[in-house]
């Protein structure tokens, strides 16, 4: 749903600049030194970029999902560590409080989380307790007016530079998802560590780490919706509209790999001419064009009928499956296509290439996706 056509087209002609303009040529800075520039965070926050989805009440743009996809397909077409910097504001780390958070609890964060004063994480997974979600094995013991928080999160986005974690915890001894609950975590309360940095694959300057409870004394009322058992549900509604927005930033990716391949492949030449005019190229080129096509209709279509208020679950799974392995499919070809220079850090193609595989991994492997899907079409039929 775009609610104002013409403030969208302005707002993705600015983002689309900006894109352009001053995060593409910052590209090689932050893959050399594993930091985003302050000035750029800067930039970003004058920008609202830390708000687009927050709703307007609190400070926010309060995008609607469709109107989120599209810019999405905008900041996925540089370095993923720009928008992996304000994405869990947007994204995973404030959508448990937009989505079930009281009153109170919205007016004490949003606004900062808006304004980009205050990064949010989103800590769910632990070292035995990943795709199987409702192993979470961290506990909040209730005592007087606090919870006691005890355990250990791994691979946490943004977990470096965070002021608030959204944290599933366990609250009662009920099997499976039933006894998980949602927090609102400050990362200055007593008890709360930083693990080291990890060292990862790709994505230079999208920092993740451990995040250790030991003790650690939280107010009763940072309880998301002040209910317990509740924080499964939470964070499955958190991760529905995740996987949407995920799948809209590996399309832009994708874009920016077949934009670069081109302009490589009309530029190179061999046996006397431009490699662009060799079939094999060419199928290489249109295969990409074509599955890019296809993840934007699907993620769309997908983020319309959420906007209309239907259940877009296995809908979002779909999207996310599909267009993050389509993403890394895209990015195959681009290196094949670049040849010996697509090994070459020099191209930056190569990094593409590492950055968009772990697209398939978060908010959801491919392999989860894919029993989502199934145990829909077991139950409801295609």
């Amino acid at each position: 749903m775009i609610r104002d056509l013409e403030t969208q087209n302005i707002l993705e002609s600015t983002i689309e600049r900006f894109v352009q303009e001053v995060l593409v040529p910052a590209e090689n800075i932050v893959a050399e030194t594993d930091e985003i520039p302050t000035d750029i965070i800067q930039q970003m926050k004058e920008l609202g970029l830390f708000g687009l989805t927050i709703p307007e009440t609190y400070g926010g743009l309060g995008l609607t999902m469709e109107e989120e996809v599209r810019l999405g397909f905008l900041l996925g077409q540089t370095s993923p560590a720009f928008r992996s910097y304000i994405g869990t504001n947007n994204g995973i780390g404030s959508s448990g409080l937009v989505i079930d958070g009281t009153e109170e609890q919205k007016q004490k964060y949003l606004p900062q989380l808006a304004a980009g004063e205050l990064i949010a994480s989103f800590a769910l997974t632990e070292p035995e307790a990943g795709s199987d979600a409702g192993s979470v094995k961290t506990t909040a013991v209730l005592e007087g007016d606090y919870y006691v928080l005890n355990g250990t999160k791994r691979f946490i986005t943004n977990a470096p530079h965070a002021g608030i974690f959204t944290v599933m915890a366990r609250t009662s001894n009920e099997p499976g998802a039933k006894g998980i609950s949602a927090f609102v975590v400050e990362a200055n309360t007593p008890g709360v560590s930083i693990g080291k940095r990890d060292v990862k694959m790709g994505q230079k300057g999208a920092h993740t780490a451990d995040v250790i409870f030991e003790n650690c004394r939280v107010p009763k009322e940072q309880l998301i919706g002040l209910k317990e058992g509740q924080g499964f549900k939470t964070a499955m509604k958190v991760l529905d509209k995740g996987r949407l927005h995920i799948a809209s930033i590996a399309t832009g990716a994708a874009k920016r790999m077949l934009k670069d391949a081109l302009a490589y492949a009309k530029d190179r030449k061999q046996f006397g001419q431009a490699i662009v005019d060799f079939q094999l190229i060419q199928g290489m080129l249109a295969d990409s064009k074509m599955e890019i096509y296809a993840a934007e209709s699907m993620i769309l279509d997908a983020a319309r009928r959420r906007d209309a208020g239907e259940n877009v679950s296995t809908l979002a799974s779909c999207a996310k499956y599909f267009a993050t392995e389509m993403c890394c499919r895209v990015a195959d070809r681009a290196v094949q296509i670049f040849g010996g220079a697509g090994y070459i850090s020099e191209y930056g193609i190569e990094r593409f290439y590492r950055d968009v595989r772990l697209f398939r991994l978060y908010e959801g492997t491919s392999q989860i996706q894919q029993v989502i899907i199934a145990k829909d079409l077991i139950k409801n039929g295609v």
